[in-house]
This record gives structure tokens, C-alpha cells and sequence, in this order.
């Protein structure tokens, strides 16, 4: 049995998120119970509902600390030495060499069939993502590098592909998510952003597995 132990909340909940982080990695989502993570924390289950509602909660929480932990558009801001559109494929590569946080979203795509679920994963997604998108997008067409007349619409496309190409979402084959890849990839170089064949194959092979 847990043995109680006396922490701030703030810790208990950092504890709670690595362990949570930890078994996700390891035994996956859907092997990670509740119960598994307050036993690697230390405490009981009753502490774990202090701060999160469920799992899932837990993993939009973690999904949300390793973006910040790691921006990629930080990383890129600020770069003189790159175009808008440079920075913008910049940010695709940041974006893919991160192997935790891949494999997270990989072990969150099955938690999206439930639609509440997906619907705050896609407001979170527009909340954040699109602003930094439009940033890059707006900056690209300052120094030339992008010329588009679809900055907002596209700033607000690019945060939804990912949840498009999900089969656990939109349920499709892998010939039927290849076809899909090539349409976006076409349709963002026709709006003026070239910038996603390459990037869209390999996120699909991740897809596809």
C-alpha cells in the first residue's frame, strides 16, 4: 500500500506528470493505469484526482510541458541568418527529431477518437499554434522568401493536418493517407508554402508505422 507522504501540491503534481511521463514511454498509454502512477509516485490515488480529472487529462498536461520545454519556435525566433520559410522548415525538422515527444503524440492519437477529447486538442492546437505559424508566415512575406496571400488561412490549416492524417480520427488505409499526404503537401504549394512534401512523407511513415 501507498505510504503518505507529506509534499507541496506543486510537487505532487510534478512527481505525478514525470511518473505519468515515464510509464507512457515505457508501457504505453493504455497499459498505464492510474493506479501505476501513484504507485510509482508514492501516494495514493485520491492525491492523483487533487489535480487531474483523468488520464487523459494528464496527457494534455504533459503534451503541453514538453512543447514548452522544448519550442521549437523559440528556437528559430530571432534567427537572422534565416528566411520566414526557412525558419518555418526549421521548426518542421524541430519538430520531428523530437523522439519523446513523437512517441507521446503517438501513444495520445488513439484518445482522439473520443470527441470531446479531439475537440480540446484542436482548440489547444488553435490557441497556440496558429499565432506562432502566422508569425513565421507574415515574416516570410516581409523578406520574400513567401509570397501568399493566405497567411491567416494557412496559420490556421497547418495546426489541423496532423489530426486530418490520423486514422484513428479519419479512419483510412495507408494507400487512402498517402494520397492524403500528397494533396496537402500540393495544396499548401499552391497556396503560396512550399515547404511540406518531404516533412509530410516521413510524419505518414511515423503514422503508418
Amino acid at each position: 500500500m501507498a505510504r503518505p507522504v507529506k509534499r507541496p501540491p506543486e510537487q505532487w503534481k510534478k512527481e505525478i506528470l514525470e511518473a505519468a511521463k515515464e510509464l507512457f514511454l515505457s508501457k504505453g498509454y493504455e497499459e498505464t493505469s492510474v493506479a501505476d502512477i501513484m504507485e510509482q509516485v508514492g501516494g495514493a490515488k485520491g492525491m492523483f484526482y487533487r489535480f487531474f480529472q483523468s488520464k487523459e487529462e494528464v496527457m494534455h498536461a504533459l503534451g503541453d510541458q514538453m512543447f514548452l520545454e522544448n519550442n521549437p519556435f523559440e528556437a528559430v525566433r530571432g534567427r537572422k541568418d534565416l528566411t520566414g520559410l526557412q525558419k518555418i522548415q526549421q521548426v518542421l525538422t524541430l519538430f520531428g527529431s523530437d523522439k519523446e515527444r513523437e512517441h507521446l503524440y503517438e501513444q495520445a492519437a488513439g484518445i482522439l477518437k473520443d470527441p470531446h477529447i479531439l475537440a480540446a486538442a484542436v482548440a489547444a492546437n488553435r490557441q497556440v499554434l496558429t499565432p506562432l505559424w502566422l508569425e513565421l508566415i507574415e515574416e516570410g512575406q516581409g523578406d520574400g522568401s513567401i509570397h501568399t496571400e493566405y497567411a491567416r488561412e494557412l496559420s490556421e490549416l497547418l495546426p489541423l493536418v496532423n489530426f486530418w492524417l490520423l486514422p484513428s480520427v479519419f479512419p483510412a488505409t495507408a494507400d487512402e493517407i498517402q494520397h492524403k499526404c500528397r494533396f496537402v503537401a500540393k495544396v499548401l504549394s499552391a497556396m503560396g508554402l512550399p515547404i511540406l512534401e518531404e516533412e509530410m512523407y516521413e510524419r505518414v511513415e511515423k503514422i503508418l508505422g
